[in-house]
């Protein structure tokens, strides 16, 4: 990781800025967004480069940090987790809200966000069923500082996605 994009207990430290990103950058994340397994001699014919040359951006691509990791897209319904909830949760200090993002090892947070507006904290969560659910935000709701927690449970998911290299 770049010494100005740190990481300290799994919280970055500093703001990360644009990475300088051409066309041809940019249709190679497209085709990795599409399908992280693809060859470099896949990504050559999709950009009409070399597969050495691609192999050169995509780990530029991974130094620069524009490139995260590459994982697989699991299905939580399949895995047993079928309850997406979002939660909204509004704290009393920064402290409380510092002590939320230690929510970041449970394997139920896929997102954990900072927000501005009517709360402090947006998290998305993937629990099993009601009860493990209902245990997880007690869990939230006993943490000092916690006012308030709004649950937002979906019925239906239609788009889930990262974000576009467009």
């Amino acid at each position: 990781m770049n010494e100005p994009d740190k990481e300290k207990n799994g919280i970055r430290q500093t703001r990360h800025k644009p990475a300088d990103l051409d066309n041809i950058d940019r249709k190679i994340l497209g085709a990795l967004a599409e399908d992280a397994g693809r060859s470099y001699t896949e990504l050559s014919e999709i950009v009409n480069l070399s597969a050495p040359a691609v192999h050169d951006r995509v780990k530029k691509l991974k130094r620069d940090g524009v490139i995260k990791g590459t994982v697989a897209v699991l299905d939580g319904c399949k895995l047993g987790r079928t309850l997406l909830t979002f939660l909204v949760i509004d704290t009393s200090s920064y402290e409380a809200t510092r002590a939320l993002l230690q929510f970041t090892h449970r394997h139920e947070v896929e997102e954990l966000h900072t927000v501005a507006g009517d709360g402090c904290v947006l998290m998305k969560i993937r629990a099993a069923d009601t009860e493990s659910l209902e245990t997880f935000l007690i869990e939230v709701q006993s943490v000092e500082g916690v006012r308030s927690v709004r649950s937002y449970i979906a019925l239906s998911t239609f788009l889930e996605r990262g974000p576009s290299p467009d």
